[in-house]
C-alpha cells in the first residue's frame, strides 16, 4: 500500500541503496562510512525493550464505553454519568508467561482498562478473576519469582509454586480458581473481568462510598481443558490473539456489562471481615451487583508494538469521583505499575499516543529521555509560581479518611473474622458435580511432581475449606486421610512446621 513512498534515513534524507553495503572494493570489507548500515543495525539491536516482569504476553484493542445506568449518587465522575460515551483500550494477556509464551496456558489473564475521559486518564487495571492470590504487597515480587523460571533448572517450576501457594493460606480461594475450569478461558471474549481491589467512589456531596468493579461477557462463559488448550498450543501459540482480532475484524465486536458492588463506610466498619482484603470477595446477595454501562472492542491496532506492547497502565491514574481504599495490595501497586512502566518505557511514557491523554495535560514535569514534545517551551517548571499558571483544584480532592490504630506490621491472620478457607468452600459448594471433577483432576495433575510434603498442606486446606473438598483431593493425590485430618488440627504455624519437608521425612522413617 507504500508503493509510491520514498524510503528516508531516520531524519528524512532519501536513502540511496537499503540492500548492498557499501565496501572497499568488490570482495572487500564494509566500510564504517556505510552510516545507513550503522543506523540500520544500531536501531535493531535496540528494537526490544524490556518486556513486563509479568503480564508480558497480550493482546489490546480499542473501544467504547457507554453508561447506560445511574449512578450519581455514589460518584461525581463524569465518565460514569448517563449517557457519556468515552473512548477506551484494553489489554488482556496471561500472567506468568513470557512474551513468547502460549495463550492457553493454566493462568489468570491480565485485564487492563485505559478509559480516555473527560477530566483525564482513568487506567482500571484487573483480572478475569474477582480476587488474588496474595493481600499484602510484601509477597508481591515474591508471588512473581515463584512462578517465573526456577533460578538453577532454568524452568517452570510447580515445586516453587505450590510451596510458596500453600505457606500462604489467603492463596486458596485464588488457587481453586485457577484449577477449575475456568483457569483456560477459550478466548479473552468468553470471560468476565474485576477490578479485584476495593475502589472508592464520592459523589457531588463529598460522601465516599467502597466499590468493586465487574465485567459480565455477553458472549458467554466458555472455557478449554487442559487437553484442549495442549491440543491448541501446538497448533497455535497466539490463539487468543487471533480470536480477538479476527472477531473485531469480521465486526464482531465483544461486548461486557460493566456493574459495581457498593458499600457505605458504616457497612465497612461492621463487616464481618476485612472488606479491603483482596483475597476475599463481597457476597452478591449482600452486596449486590448494580449495573452501569456497555463496554464495546471495536477497532484493532494499527500496529502491535506502538499500541500494544508501548501501553501502559497504572491503577495511581484516577478521575476526580474515583478514589482509593486501604487494600495493602492496591497500595503497593499504586507505585509499582508506574514505576515498572518508567523503567521499561522511560520516564515520558504518557508521551506515547496510546497512553496520551485526549485532554491537555499540564503536570509540571520536564525533560527526560525521549521528551518529544515542546516541553512546556519557557512556561515556569516550578510551584508555586507568581504567574497563575497551572494552579491546584481543591474542589475535586476526596473527602478525608479517618484512620485508626498504631503504625505496626500487622499480620492479617491474627485478625480474629479472618477466615482464608470461608470463599474457596462457598466456591467448591456451588460447584455441579462435573465441575468438582475437573478442579480435582487439574490439581492433582498440576501437583504431580511436587513433593508429598506440599500436597499434605493444600489437602488440609482443601478439608478446612470443605470435607468433601478435602476428601476427594486427598484421594486423588493419594495421600492419608486420616494424617490431613491429624494436620488439620493444627494452627498455620503448626501445619507449616508439620509440613516442612524434613520434618515429613522425619515422620515416614
Amino acid at each position: 500500500m507504500n508503493e509510491h513512498k520514498k524510503l528516508t534515513n531516520e531524519v528524512g534524507a532519501p536513502v540511496a541503496d537499503n540492500e548492498n553495503s557499501i565496501t572497499a572494493g568488490p570482495r572487500g570489507p564494509v566500510v564504517m562510512q556505510d552510516v545507513w548500515l550503522m543506523e540500520k543495525m544500531a536501531h535493531f539491536n535496540r528494537e526490544v525493550i524490556p518486556e513486563r516482569r509479568m503480564h508480558a504476553k497480550g493482546w489490546g484493542a480499542y473501544g467504547k464505553f457507554t453508561v447506560t445506568h445511574d449512578i450519581s449518587q455514589y460518584t461525581r465522575a463524569k465518565v460514569l454519568q448517563p449517557g457519556t460515551e468515552t473512548e477506551l483500550f484494553l489489554r488482556f494477556s496471561t500472567v506468568a508467561g513470557e512474551r513468547g509464551a502460549a495463550d492457553c496456558e493454566r493462568d489468570i489473564r491480565g485485564v487492563a482498562v485505559k478509559f480516555y475521559t473527560e477530566e483525564g486518564n482513568w487506567d482500571l487495571v484487573g483480572n478475569n478473576t474477582p480476587t488474588f492470590f496474595i493481600r499484602d504487597v510484601h509477597n508481591f515480587s515474591d508471588l512473581n519469582r515463584a512462578v517465573k523460571r526456577d533460578p538453577h533448572t532454568g524452568r517452570r517450576s510447580a515445586q516453587n509454586n505450590w510451596d510458596f501457594w500453600t505457606l500462604l493460606p489467603e492463596c486458596f480461594h485464588q488457587i481453586t480458581v485457577v484449577m477449575s475450569d475456568r483457569g483456560i478461558p477459550a478466548s479473552f471474549r468468553n470471560m468476565h473481568f474485576f477490578g479485584e481491589h476495593t475502589f472508592s467512589f464520592y459523589n457531588d456531596k463529598n460522601q465516599r462510598f467502597w466499590c468493586k468493579f465487574h465485567f459480565k461477557t455477553k458472549q458467554g462463559i466458555k472455557n478449554f481443558s487442559n487437553e484442549e488448550a495442549a491440543r491448541i498450543n501446538g497448533m497455535d501459540r497466539e490463539y487468543h490473539g487471533k480470536d480477538l482480532f479476527d472477531a473485531i475484524e469480521r465486526g464482531d465486536f465483544p461486548k461486557w456489562t460493566m456493574y459495581v458492588q457498593i458499600m457505605t463506610e458504616e457497612q465497612a466498619k461492621n463487616h464481618y471481615e476485612n472488606p479491603f482484603d483482596i483475597t476475599k470477595i463481597w457476597r452478591h446477595a449482600e452486596y449486590p451487583l448494580i449495573e452501569v454501562g456497555e463496554l464495546e472492542l471495536n477497532r484493532n491496532p494499527e500496529n502491535y508494538f506502538a499500541e500494544v506492547e508501548q501501553s501502559a497502565f497504572t491503577p495511581a491514574h484516577v478521575v476526580p469521583g474515583i478514589g482509593f481504599s486501604p487494600d495493602r495490595f492496591l497500595q503497593g501497586r499504586l507505585f509499582s505499575y508506574g514505576d515498572a512502566q518508567r523503567y521499561r518505557l522511560g520516564v515520558n511514557y504518557n508521551h506515547i499516543p496510546v497512553n496520551r491523554a485526549k485532554v491537555e495535560v499540564n503536570e509540571y514535569h520536564r525533560d527526560g529521555a525521549m521528551r518529544a514534545d515542546g516541553n512546556y517551551g519557557g512556561a515556569p517548571a516550578y510551584s508555586p509560581n507568581s504567574y497563575g499558571a497551572w494552579t491546584a483544584q481543591p474542589e475535586v480532592m476526596e473527602p478525608p479518611l479517618d484512620l485508626e490504630g498504631a503504625m505496626y506490621r500487622y499480620d492479617p491472620k491474627d485478625d480474629p473474622t479472618d477466615d482464608c478457607f470461608r470463599a474457596g468452600g462457598d466456591l467448591w459448594r456451588v460447584l455441579t458435580e462435573e465441575k468438582k471433577q475437573i478442579l480435582i483432576e487439574n490439581t492433582a495433575g498440576d501437583m504431580a511432581s511436587v513433593t508429598e510434603n506440599i500436597k499434605y498442606r493444600h489437602a488440609v486446606h482443601c478439608y478446612l475449606a470443605d470435607p468433601e473438598y478435602g476428601e476427594r483431593f486427598t484421594e486423588a493425590a493419594g495421600l492419608c486421610m486420616d494424617k490431613v485430618k491429624e494436620l488439620s488440627k493444627l494452627d498455620n504455624n503448626g501445619l507449616i512446621q508439620a509440613t516442612l519437608s524434613s520434618t515429613m521425612q522425619s515422620n515416614h522413617d
